[in-house]
């Protein structure tokens, strides 16, 4: 099934469209920059102007920078604040006038990543995580997403665990691979201890350089890097929208 993937970010709104049984694009991407300030009237013009741009009237699958619960967003870190309790996917479909599906973006790189990336055929509990500007988090067990896990919102040392851990305060705070992999290693023995994962897969903007400290890290869980990089949010939220139509639900 062919079906077009959009990544919403914080500054940028990507699409292709993937052809769902292999993962891959069959086009360019498109990518637009997102308006600022990034509210919700705005953000959907632009997800509209990339699904003209396709000339697109099929199933659209759509990430969002925040937790997302039936199509209704929870949490808006990286877009403006106006977006909470939001019905994101509604919206979309207003605007749009076509069938879509919204999930969070580190869902959708988790889904990518274990359907068609470095978790593919693993068994067990799967823990992506992605370490960029915050963490984003995605659980899969037995390759089913169990949604909205925001692990980077765990406590690590009186503080969210993003605060010190992610890749922005890697780079803030200047710190050593050493040292940033000291501080990884305590965060991920934390959800080792709480979930004891099979298989932990890196991804975000730190994934880019993993051979400087995956090798460092100090956790009993393999470590690997995510393989699908920045098409990972693109084919998750494809794959989010062919299971929609696969089960039935309504994305008209």
């Amino acid at each position: 099934m062919q079906i077009l993937g959009i990544d919403i970010g914080g500054t940028g709104i990507k699409g292709a469209v993937v052809e769902s049984a292999t993962g891959k694009t069959n086009t360019d991407r498109y990518r637009l920059l997102t308006p600022q300030p990034s509210k919700p009237k705005a953000v959907c013009d632009v997800v509209n102007d990339v699904v003209k741009h396709f000339a697109w009237s099929g199933p659209v699958g759509c990430t969002f920078p925040g937790i997302v619960h039936h199509g209704v967003v929870f949490s808006a870190a990286n877009v403006h604040r106006s977006w909470i309790n939001a019905n994101c996917e509604a919206l979309l479909k207003d605007r749009t006038h076509g069938p879509v599906v919204v999930i969070n973006d580190a869902d959708a790189a988790g889904l990518a990543e274990s359907k068609f990336g470095a978790g593919q055929g693993q068994e067990g509990l799967v823990i992506m995580l992605t370490l960029g500007t915050g963490i984003g988090s995605a659980l899969l067990y037995h390759g089913e997403l169990i949604p909205n896990a925001e692990l980077g919102h765990l406590e690590l040392r009186c503080k969210d665990a993003e605060l010190r851990v992610s890749d922005r305060v890697r780079q803030e705070k200047h710190l050593s691979w050493k040292r940033y992999a000291k501080r990884l290693s305590k965060y991920m023995n934390r959800l080792e201890f709480l979930f004891s994962p099979d298989l932990f897969i890196i991804g975000g903007g730190a994934s880019k350089y993993h051979e400087q400290f995956l090798p460092l890290l100090k956790v009993r869980t393999r470590v690997v890097p995510a393989q699908l990089l920045n098409e990972a949010g693109i084919v998750g939220a494809a794959l989010a929208a062919e299971r929609a139509v696969q089960q039935g639900a309504r994305v008209e």
